[in-house]
């Protein structure tokens, strides 16, 4: 499998300035917060990407874990933000990840001269705190992108690791498994014992419910 590199990143930012590789993890999930992952570097002189870098999707949870102590040493800067079930309820997806994005960037001390984020559609600008930073989006950034494709691999690991630690809380979910996602045991158990806190409630939990209102 090839390392993510630089390429796109030093093509949009000038040697010294600093650019923020952004990524979310979540987005169709049943229960459980929207993570993004915010990672922030100057691409012309971060070194050498972590070896096997990409896509956290086609990493092994193994893998994944063993990146992230990588990633912060590589990166100047690692950001993880949240949005909650009920966040997401209240304002809806796309809105939500730009609120888990403005939070990661709580965790980063400096600013960012530009951003790139995975995918086609700019969310980025549904909050305050990036419109006056330029964003570029690419789909399939967070295969050929390394500081992409790291902010996927932190925001995985920590929902990952969230969702085991709740999974305790509500044995019937099978979260510890599925992450939150609507696999046959989730939607299951959602039928059998209703919906937590956790779960989106203005999404389609079962077949039978209606479309999501607050999608967009």
């Amino acid at each position: 499998m090839a390392t993510a590199n630089l390429e796109t990143e030093q093509s949009l930012v000038q040697p010294g300035q600093l650019l923020g590789g952004v990524d979310e993890v979540g987005r169709g999930a049943l229960a459980g917060p929207v993570v993004v992952g915010i990672v922030v570097v100057d691409p012309h002189s971060c070194g050498q990407v972590p070896p096997g870098l990409t896509d956290s999707k086609l990493l092994s949870p193994k893998r994944r874990r063993e990146l992230v102590p990588l990633i912060h040493d590589w990166a100047l800067h690692v950001g993880i933000g949240e949005a909650s079930a009920a966040d997401i309820d209240e304002v809806g997806i796309m809105t939500a990840l730009a609120l888990a994005a403005q939070r990661a960037m709580l965790d980063i001390d400096s600013r960012c001269h530009a951003f790139l984020l995975d995918g086609s559609t700019n969310w980025l600008d549904r909050s305050i705190a990036f419109r006056a930073a330029r964003t570029s989006t690419k789909v399939k950034a967070d295969v050929t992108c390394a500081a992409v494709a790291a902010a996927s691999v932190v925001a995985k690991v920590h929902r990952d690791a969230l969702m085991v630690s709740v999974a305790s809380d509500y044995p019937e979910y099978g979260w510890q498994g599925n992450k939150g996602y609507a696999s046959a045991d989730h939607r299951a158990a959602i039928e059998a014992h209703g919906p937590t806190e956790m779960h989106r409630l203005s999404w389609r939990l079962l077949p039978e419910d209606p479309e999501p209102t607050l999608f967009d």
